[in-house]
């Protein structure tokens, strides 16, 4: 899907894509609150057709190579990844805040602990004690968050009653992840399958799926479509963060397009084409670095969208959301730790000292 990169390019994928994905999704939202589904579709469309590069074969079936996993899997897979990408956008129309969204969707080593231990995993102290403090994170962050926004709005029992809605499915969302995630693991172990391959078939197979909600795709596009254009003067004027890091050439340059497009589907343009280059840094940082270092990165990219979430678009940061906040981020980045590198590295101390052992037997 992207050509070989180095490492620095990846990262710069990873950080630019994810982090400019966060300020679009943003954008989105103060236009249209309730645009996620079609988010996920711009999503769904833009990767499956970015991927099929990596599965074309002229002399195969649908001109498409024959996977190495069973279509009837991966048809499985891609129902679970629907319904994970679908809850996970559909929570913003409950008063969900992009920041606290962040937070919860931490809350996957939660669920993953839950569903691995239902599996006859084991785990270490270190990551029962990180999960849990991670757990209290959230919990604090989330009391936080329902906190203002009943300060600052007059329909209190309102918006508590959508941010409670909105948690639940967020944490479906999470429990759904978990699941698919120890699927695709037993499926990998199996037969093999690359990234590429579960990124494409994941995607496309997904597609039929949104036939049934056509029309509320159809009504959120209108919505977005009927919004204004940008000005680029106004941005210049502005200094706008998001439009050329403050560079007035380059405003003028794409100066015919931004005002050309209503800004919500330019947004959502952004917003996709952002997340097609998150994901692509993600599997390849995945598919050349060790599991710690994906862990390490995709933490602290999670922690400077929030932080730049927070500050360019205003939301109220209380002490109990620093407080929740860091608790997520540091038990984040210690469980990270634990599981990627102190028990791997422990792994093969004792591997290497049963070989020495077994070879003065010998």
């Amino acid at each position: 899907m992207i050509p070989a990169l180095g490492p620095l390019s990846i990262v710069a994928l990873i950080f630019g894509g994810c982090c400019s994905n966060v300020f679009a999704l943003e954008a989105i939202l103060q236009s249209e609150a309730s645009s996620g589904l079609l988010i996920t579709f711009a999503h769904f469309i833009c990767t499956t057709l970015a991927a099929y590069p990596t599965q074309f074969s002229s002399t195969g079936p649908y001109m498409l190579r024959k996977p190495l996993v069973p279509v009837r899997k991966w048809a499985v897979i891609a129902a679970m990844h629907f319904g994970i990408n679908i809850l996970n956008n559909w929570a913003f129309s409950y008063n969900i805040s992009v920041p606290v969204h962040i937070i919860l969707r931490s809350f996957g080593s939660v669920s993953t602990m839950i569903a691995g231990t239902l599996r006859g995993k084991r785990y270490s102290r270190l990551q029962v004690c990180s999960v849990f403090v991670l757990t209290v994170g959230v919990l604090v962050s989330a009391w936080a968050d329902s906190e203002s926004k009943g300060k600052t709005s007059s329909k209190q029992s309102q918006n508590s009653s959508d941010f409670s809605t909105g948690l639940a499915v967020l944490l479906v969302a999470q429990c759904l992840a978990a699941w698919m995630g120890a699927y695709v693991e037993d499926v990998f172990a199996e037969y093999g399958a690359s990234w590429t391959e579960n990124l494409f078939y994941g995607h496309l197979l997904s597609l039929p799926l949104f036939f049934p909600i056509s029309t509320t795709l159809r009504n959120q596009y209108g919505r977005l479509a009927a919004t204004p254009p940008l000005s680029v003067d106004r941005l210049i004027k502005e200094d706008n963060f998001m439009f050329g890091l403050g560079n007035p050439r380059l405003l003028r340059f794409v100066q015919p397009v931004i005002e050309r497009l209503p800004q919500g589907l330019l947004f959502l343009s952004i917003n996709t084409l952002t997340q097609l280059a998150c994901i692509s840094g993600v599997n390849l940082l995945s598919s050349k670095s060790s599991a710690v270092t994906v862990t390490i990165v995709l933490n602290i990219r999670k922690l400077v969208s929030f932080i730049f979430s927070t500050i360019l678009f205003g939301h109220d940061l209380s002490n109990k959301m620093i407080f929740g906040s860091t608790l997520v981020f540091g038990s984040g980045a210690l469980y990270g730790w634990e599981t990627s590198w102190r028990i791997p590295q422990e792994k093969k101390k004792k591997e290497q000292a049963n070989g020495s052992v077994e070879k003065k037997d010998r």
